[in-house]
């Protein structure tokens, strides 16, 4: 569906603005997919720090774009869910939070409906954006993900990898167009 893309796109954007800090969190500890795409698959991360081997300030990586830093997945963990729900996730999540007043905090987490941990990490965060493949995900499955998520938290929808413009876009594009005037 691509949300490690949504999430590496977001974490740029944001980063390029000219008065906000982003930091990035791998926490799909089993694709790795921003280590994986940022090179870093082989650095301590997220895992050692929940198991208490590495302190935050120790695995946060710069990247070349100023505003913009990373925290890798870590080493493979059997024991991924317990980490993700421990009290010491919770500790990590509120240090990221207070430590700077200007950083937005972008966690990419694994799917929601096959995994627990995403279930455990909607609930430590502020707001949840869903990644949907058009044309792919069944509303049936959207609406179950949805459900999954308190109700009284603030849910945005990514539509990715559109076909390109509907028929009814293309009409209102087409009526405001200087031929018609």
């Amino acid at each position: 569906e691509g949300k490690t893309h949504t999430a590496m796109n977001l974490a740029l954007s944001i980063a390029l603005e000219r008065d906000h800090t982003v930091l990035l969190v791998d926490s799909d500890v089993t694709r790795y997919g921003i280590s994986r795409m940022l090179g870093v698959g082989d650095r301590p991360g997220l895992v050692e720090v929940l198991e208490e081997e590495a302190g935050i300030a120790d695995i946060i990586l710069r990247t070349d774009i100023d505003n913009l830093t990373v925290i890798p997945a870590g080493r493979q963990s059997g024991y991924v869910t317990e980490l993700i729900a421990s009290q010491r996730m919770k500790q990590v999540v509120r240090e990221l939070g207070t430590r700077y007043d200007d950083r937005f905090i972008i966690v990419d987490g694994p799917p929601l409906l096959p995994t627990p941990q995403t279930q455990v990490l909607a609930g430590l965060v502020g707001q949840v954006v869903f990644v949907i493949e058009a044309g792919k995900t069944p509303q049936s499955i959207v609406n179950e993900a949805l459900n999954m998520i308190p109700k009284d938290q603030a849910t945005g929808l990514v539509m990715n990898k559109s076909e390109g413009m509907t028929s009814r876009s293309t009409y209102y594009y087409g009526y405001y167009s200087s031929e018609s005037m």
